[in-house]
């Protein structure tokens, strides 16, 4: 019996899901559970089970495709009885108790018009066509409504030429000033035949010069933008042509920060946790969020209402095998700096996998982006929309830096803030890094603060 897999609900608030691809095709046995096909939603990809053992007979929608939720995936034959019919579109039956009745009288056909040729006999001749709300009219036909521009026809009365009887050359038989002006000096415009050659003879040249530049078939590759790639292409161009960004940048002297998280590594290790910077940075960011509320915040553009959150759930911007994903740290705010960096580690591995949930990678509040010990010198990140603010995190390089009047060796490190100004001042933005700076150059002040 043919079974329809129609696409489940897969996640709260998921209405469709793009096929990244399929594991199975036509005329292949499955077993139950078996997986059939990658779809992916957001920015998680999932794998769907076979509902049934049996054979796959159609398959709906194909790689790159969407396929909403509730519409039939795939068929599968489980072999456990008669297929029934698919049921067809409803249209309206003849119950078979109804009396028959002579059919109706086909209408008389009109009396074709005076210079109309018939084509065929027994036949009704093709009904009008629909005017349409723009007529284009053929200025052959018709030179009582001769196409042309109003400057065209004053054209044409300042040199006293009848515009009805100009040969039109112009794109619908358009009346042009080139064939006004020809008409008043009695030449005629080149032939069609003419025109017709002149036009492909450029035309070729045109494609044979374009084929000259072109590179060769074997020097371009073809990848079709599907599934993670094609979200963050849409994610991004939402945010960039919703938000309007602003970019602030500062210097940190991260000199003391180095120092303390040289003296917790070992206390770390003992913990199983690898210690690095990151945790610190989101410690930092959390409590500079608590003081300029309005970068913890997004904007429903439904009901035009600015939400401030009250719970910092902070995303991480990483690389993953299918392009950038952001997994989320929630509750960062309650978290030490210890249980940041399991967490951390965590997400950062399952990203890296592949295997990180939905649930993972969304409802962040505010983003850290980070390349590590490859994070460049400056950088203008791109907002995680619907968030108000983004912040890059740049490598750690010892620099000379005066201190004291002294020129020493300090360790130092750029972030960089993108804003949407939409929501948030230049003021909030630059304030808000630079309580972040504070904190990181004077770690103990961090500590202080943390709840």
């Amino acid at each position: 019996m043919a079974f329809e897999f129609h696409l489940p609900d897969i996640g709260e608030g998921v209405v469709e899901g793009e096929i990244v691809s399929w594991k199975v095709k036509v005329g292949d046995k499955v077993k139950l559970d078996q997986p059939i096909v990658e779809i992916m939603t957001d920015k998680a990809t999932v794998e769907i089970p076979s509902p049934r053992a049996g054979t796959v007979t159609k398959i709906n929608f194909k790689d790159g495709e969407i396929c909403p939720v509730g519409k039939v995936l795939v068929v599968i034959d489980d072999e456990s009885g008669a297929a029934a019919p698919a049921p067809g579109p409803s249209t309206p039956a003849t119950p078979a108790h109804a009396p028959a009745g002579p059919a109706p009288a086909p209408a008389p056909a009109p009396a074709p018009a005076p210079g109309a040729v018939a084509v065929g006999t027994g036949t009704a001749p093709p009904a009008p066509p629909v005017r349409s709300a723009i007529e284009v009219v053929d200025a052959t036909r018709d030179r009582s409504r001769v196409l042309a521009t109003p400057a065209t026809r004053r054209l044409a009365r300042q040199l006293g030429v009848e515009i009805g009887g100009v040969a039109p050359t112009g794109k619908h038989n358009r009346v042009t000033t080139e064939d006004v002006k020809r008409a008043q000096n009695g030449s005629a415009p080149d032939a069609p035949d003419a025109r017709d050659a002149r036009d492909a003879r450029d035309a070729s040249m045109t494609t044979a010069r374009a084929a000259d530049r072109r590179p060769a078939e074997s020097d371009e590759e073809r990848i079709p933008l599907r599934g993670i790639r094609k979200k963050i292409a849409e994610s991004m161009s939402r945010s960039v042509n919703t938000a309007a960004h602003f970019t602030y940048v500062e210097e940190i002297d991260m000199t003391e920060l180095v120092a303390v998280r040289e003296r917790a590594k070992p206390r770390a290790a003992e913990r199983g946790v690898r210690l690095n910077y990151l945790p610190f940075i989101v410690k930092a960011v959390v409590s500079g969020l608590k003081k300029w509320p309005m970068l913890n915040a997004s904007l429903d553009e439904a009901t035009q209402e600015i939400v401030r959150k009250r719970y910092y759930h902070i995303g991480i911007a990483a690389q993953g095998p299918h392009g950038l994903a952001v997994s989320v740290v929630r509750d960062a705010d309650k978290r030490s700096i210890f249980d940041l960096s399991k967490e951390i580690d965590r997400l950062g591995a399952a990203v890296k996998a592949g295997t990180a949930t939905r649930e993972e990678l969304m409802g962040s509040t505010f983003t850290i982006s980070s390349l590590g010990k490859l994070g460049g010198v400056l950088a203008t990140p791109i907002i995680n929309f619907p968030e108000v603010a983004i912040v890059g995190v740049h490598k750690i390089d010892e620099k000379p830096a005066v201190r004291g009047g002294q020129i020493v060796i300090r360790h130092l490190m750029n972030l960089s803030i993108s804003v949407d100004h939409r929501l948030a001042d230049g003021w909030d933005g630059a304030m808000f890094l630079q309580d972040v700076k504070s904190l990181l150059e004077d770690p103990t002040t961090m500590f202080m603060e943390m709840v």
